[in-house]
Order: structure tokens, then C-alpha cells, then sequence
């Protein structure tokens, strides 16, 4: 709190000079950046009282006897869940504050091993997603779909625009694996998997320098929904950057110029996260295009048969519930991410560990 106390003054000092507003733009995200810092603090403030007023009713509910004790202990421990509640929240939005985690995303789903049940399964993450901006009050743009040969789809390209998008979906990044009976005729267990990577859009001012005799530019007739005048003239555009063997698609624009533009610019976020991961040293096994999307790679289970469950194998989050799960309600399971990925505790996977 001192440290954020210290920045709003800071900032108030720097707001009244005379030239602050000639730059319009960097003068607005420095009054953004205090009108959250005052947000926290206030938020802060609050619980801090709310804690204070639930000590005088515990003291009030060990001194009363009978019914007006009791009243004040429920309303203590009313108090102190409303506190936890909102210190969760809190918290969530402490690990929300990387370089990218306010920007919106690309997030694309690709099926892996499993044949038409991956491919129906790739659809049903993306339902999910979908369903899960929505109610987060996002913006959802399908850039890219690719049908499956008999159901589903090969893979699926989003644009989710809205307020910490990025810092939301990247728990998303990774192998999402189902097991359940297959409903394609084969009447036997079927374990799919389906990749999930979420990248955040880069910003206009970030230069990512492309050089014209690296790319492949093919055009295509563009598949799926859009109109007979999309399925009728080869408006798609699949771009692919031949050094890293990236490739991206978008068909949902009637105009080839609007879809490669649109995919220059999901290739810009592309590259821009292959570099930020190369600094890890992750990026071969994050970006590698030809990298197995199957069993001990995964991030989430979800079992459906014999038994209903869905588990998180990099956190322990599990829940039975797999229906709400899969209408879109994932809050919990990307909340319990970030709160982990803050502690500063290990993200990585244990294969196997539902089994």
C-alpha cells in the first residue's frame, strides 16, 4: 500500500506540469494507471474495516448470551467471507499486472490424437471459450475454421478483444485431454486431446519487422459459415513465416485484403510471443508446429466416463460439475492458476496424476 501510495502522488506531481496533456495519449494511460491504483486502495481500505467491524462483533458474540450472541458471531462470519472474497479477487487482479495481461488475445484450438473425437472435441473447447467471453463481456471475432472431415473441427482461430483478456486465457495455453464413451459408433472408451494456445495482441507501436521473401501467401475459398459470397471467391488467406514454420489463417472477412491484414497481424502476435518465450528458453517446445498434442502433455483432464470429473493437473483445481465447466464456467480453474502462478510454485503438469 505505501509503495501505491507513493505512485499516486507521483503521478499527481508529474499530471501538473505544463506540458502533461500534449501527449494525449501517454497522459491518458498515466491517469488510467492512477484511477486503478486509487481503485485497489479504496478496495483495500474497505476490507480493512470490514475485518475491524467483524472483531466487534466477535467480541460482542462472547459477551452476549442467547439469541444476540449468536447474531453477532453469523454476522461476523459474513463479514470475514465477504473479506476473503474480495481479497481473492484482489489478488487475481495483483497477478493480472504483466506486460501483456490487459491486452486482448488470439486463442486457437487444434485437435490432436483421437482421429473424429478430437475433432469434436476441439469443437467443444471452442464452444466453451466462447461462452466463457461472452459472459466476461468480451468481444469474440472467429478469424479462422477449419470443419473435420465427418464432425467438429481441425482447428479454430479467435479474436477475444476486451479488458485483461490476455491476462485471463494464457491459463488456457496447452493439451486439454477427454475421456468418454465415443458417440461415433464405437460404443468404447476414447481418450481425444486438443491443443489450446493463446497469444496477446500486439500492440500497434511494438515493431515486429517481417521480411517479404519470408512469407508464403496462399489463397483459398473460404469453408463453413460467411455467406455464398465468402464460400465463392477465394477470399481466404493462409500466411505462413517460413524461418519459425508458423502458419496462420483468416477467412472471415468477404475481402482478401481485410483477411490479410487481419492475419498479418495474428502473425505479428505470433512472432512477438515466440521471442518473450525465447527469453525463457521455451520456445521450441511451446511454438514447435510439428509437437505431439497427446497423452502426458497435458494441462487439464476432463473424464466423463466412468465417472464425471474435471481436473486441472497443474494446480489440483478439480471439479465434478462437467457440464457448467463446459458451458463456459472457468473461472475458478484460471483464478487458482493465477493465484499459483504468483506464489511462485511450479506450473508444470504431472502426467498422469488423474489416472
Amino acid at each position: 500500500m505505501p509503495q501505491k501510495e507513493a505512485r499516486i502522488q507521483e503521478i499527481d506531481a508529474i499530471s501538473q506540469a505544463p506540458d502533461f496533456w500534449d501527449d494525449a495519449d501517454r497522459a491518458q494511460k498515466i491517469m488510467q494507471e492512477r484511477g486503478e491504483l486509487v481503485e485497489i486502495l479504496e478496495s483495500l481500505e474497505k476490507q480493512s474495516t470490514s475485518l475491524e467491524e467483524a472483531e466487534l462483533f466477535v467480541e460482542m458474540g462472547l459477551t452476549e448470551e442467547g439469541e444476540e450472541g449468536e447474531l453477532a458471531m453469523a454476522e461476523a462470519a459474513e463479514q470475514i467471507e465477504q473479506v476473503e472474497a474480495a481479497v481473492v479477487e484482489l489478488e487475481t487482479q495483483r497477478m493480472l499486472g504483466g506486460d501483456h495481461d490487459k491486452s486482448s488475445a488470439f486463442i486457437s484450438v487444434n485437435s490432436g490424437a483421437g482421429g473424429t473425437d478430437s475433432q469434436d472435441w476441439a469443437e467443444m473447447l471452442l464452444r466453451m471459450y466462447t461462452r466463457y467471453c461472452h459472459a466476461k463481456g468480451w468481444k469474440v471475432e472467429e478469424n479462422d475454421l477449419q470443419s473435420g472431415q465427418e464432425a467438429g473441427i481441425k482447428s479454430a482461430t479467435l479474436h477475444v478483444s476486451g479488458k485483461n483478456v490476455y491476462g485471463f486465457l494464457k491459463a488456457e495455453n496447452g493439451v486439454h485431454r477427454l475421456v468418454r464413451i465415443s458417440p461415433y459408433g464405437k460404443q468404447r472408451r476414447e481418450t481425444s486431446f486438443a491443443a489450446v494456445k493463446v497469444v496477446p495482441e500486439v500492440d500497434d507501436n511494438i515493431d515486429i519487422e517481417i521480411n517479404d521473401s519470408d512469407l508464403r501467401i496462399d489463397t483459398y475459398r473460404a469453408s463453413g459459415a460467411g455467406g455464398q459470397h465468402v464460400n465463392r471467391t477465394d477470399s481466404a488467406v493462409r500466411m505462413t513465416h517460413i524461418p519459425t514454420g508458423i502458419v496462420v489463417q483468416c477467412q472471415n472477412e468477404r475481402s482478401q485484403i481485410k483477411n490479410r491484414a487481419t492475419a498479418m497481424k495474428m502473425l505479428k502476435s505470433r512472432l512477438y510471443d515466440l521471442e518473450l518465450q525465447a527469453r525463457e528458453d521455451a520456445a521450441s517446445q511451446e511454438y514447435s508446429e510439428q509437437r505431439e498434442v497427446a497423452f502426458g502433455s497435458q494441462i487439464r483432464s476432463y473424464v466423463l466416463h466412468p465417472y464425471k470429473q474435471i481436473k486441472d493437473l497443474r494446480t489440483g483445481h478439480t471439479v465434478n460439475n462437467v457440464d457448467k465447466v463446459l458451458d463456459g464456467d472457468l473461472d475458478d480453474f484460471i483464478v487458482a492458476y493465477l493465484l499459483k502462478l504468483g506464489s511462485g510454485e511450479s506450473m508444470e503438469p504431472v502426467a498422469g496424476s488423474d489416472d
